[in-house]
C-alpha cells in the first residue's frame, strides 16, 4: 500500500503545471541536441544540457533531466528510421525495420509507433519497479558470472539468427564485431590489445566512429547512386500521418508487451541496459 501511495504522490508532483512545462522543455531540447551525430547518446546530451537544470528546484531539475533523456532517446530512433544512422547503441535495431518502412513511405507511422511503444514500456517499467523493487534487487544480486555468460551467449546466437537465410554471414559479422571490441587496454590485466602502439586506440574503437563508418558513410554512398531529385522518403505533413493505424497498433500490441517485460527484466540486472534489452527483445 505504501508503494502505491508513493507512486500517486510522485504522479501528483510530476503532473503539476510547472513541472510539466519544464518536462516539455527538456523533451524538446533533448530531441534537438540528441539528433546531432556525436551527441546522440542520452548521456552526452545530458552532459551538454546539465547546466540548464542547476538553478531549478531539485525535483523540477530531475524531471527536466528525465525529459532530456527521453527526448534524446526519441531523437536516436528518428535518425535511425529516417536516415539509417543510429546516434546511440540501442537505436541500431531500429535500422533493420524502421528504415525499411521509411523507404516504403511509412516513416511517420514508424516514428509514431516508436514514440508510443517507448512511452508504454517506460510506464510499465516505472510501475513494475515501484511494486517489485525489493524482489528484483535480491534476484539481480544473485545473477553471477555463469548467468551473465549464458546471457551473452544467448545474445550472440540472436545476432546470428538475425542474419536470416545466411547464418554464415551472421557468424562472420559477429566474429568481426568481437574482434573490433577487443581493441584497447584490457580492464582486468591492463595489457594492450591490437593497439599497435597508437595511443588513440587505448580506449578502443569509439561507437560514434564505428557508427558513422558502418551506417552514415555507407548510407550516403547508397543515396548518391540513386537518381537526383528523387526523395528518399515521404515527409509527413499532417499529424495523422505520424500516427499508426488501429491495425498497426493491434499487430504491434504483442511486441510492445513482450519488449516491455524483457526490457524491465534485463534493465534490472547489473550491467544490463537498453542496448542489451533492445537486441534481446
Amino acid at each position: 500500500m505504501s508503494a502505491l501511495s508513493h507512486l500517486l504522490d510522485g504522479l501528483g508532483t510530476a503532473l503539476s503545471p510547472t513541472n510539466l512545462l519544464w518536462m516539455l522543455i527538456g523533451c524538446v531540447l533533448g530531441t534537438v541536441v540528441g539528433i546531432l551525430p556525436g551527441l546522440g547518446s542520452p548521456a552526452a546530451t545530458l552532459a551538454v544540457l546539465l547546466p540548464l537544470t542547476l538553478r531549478l528546484q531539485p525535483t523540477t531539475g530531475l524531471i527536466m533531466m528525465a525529459g532530456i533523456y527521453h527526448g534524446a532517446k526519441f531523437a536516436g530512433s528518428t535518425t535511425a528510421i529516417l536516415l539509417n544512422i543510429p546516434t546511440e547503441t540501442s537505436s541500431v535495431v531500429l535500422c533493420y525495420d524502421g528504415h525499411e518502412l521509411a523507404k516504403k513511405g511509412r516513416a511517420g507511422p514508424a516514428m509514431g509507433m516508436s514514440a508510443i511503444s517507448g512511452f508504454i514500456a517506460s510506464t510499465v517499467g516505472v510501475i513494475a519497479l515501484t511494486f517489485t523493487a525489493p524482489t528484483i534487487a535480491n534476484l539481480a544480486v544473485k545473477f553471477g558470472p555463469p548467468e551473465f555468460a549464458s546471457l551473452m551467449v544467448f545474445g550472440l546466437l540472436l545476432v546470428i539468427s538475425m542474419a536470416g537465410k545466411s547464418p554464415v554471414k551472421g557468424f562472420i559479422s559477429m566474429t568481426l564485431g568481437l574482434l573490433v571490441a577487443t581493441v584497447g587496454v584490457d580492464l582486468v590485466s591492463g595489457s594492450q590489445r591490437y593497439t599497435f602502439g597508437n595511443i588513440n586506440l587505448y580506449d578502443g574503437v569509439q561507437f560514434i566512429t564505428l557508427t558513422l563508418g558502418l551506417f552514415a558513410v555507407a548510407e550516403v554512398l547508397v543515396n548518391v547512386e540513386r537518381k537526383r531529385g528523387k526523395p528518399l522518403f515521404s515527409v509527413p505533413r499532417k499529424l495523422r500521418e505520424l500516427l499508426p493505424t488501429k491495425q498497426d497498433l493491434r499487430r504491434c500490441a504483442g511486441a510492445i508487451g513482450l519488449g516491455s517485460v524483457v526490457g524491465f527484466i534485463i534493465g534490472a540486472l547489473p550491467g544490463g541496459g537498453s542496448t542489451i534489452g533492445s537486441f534481446v527483445s
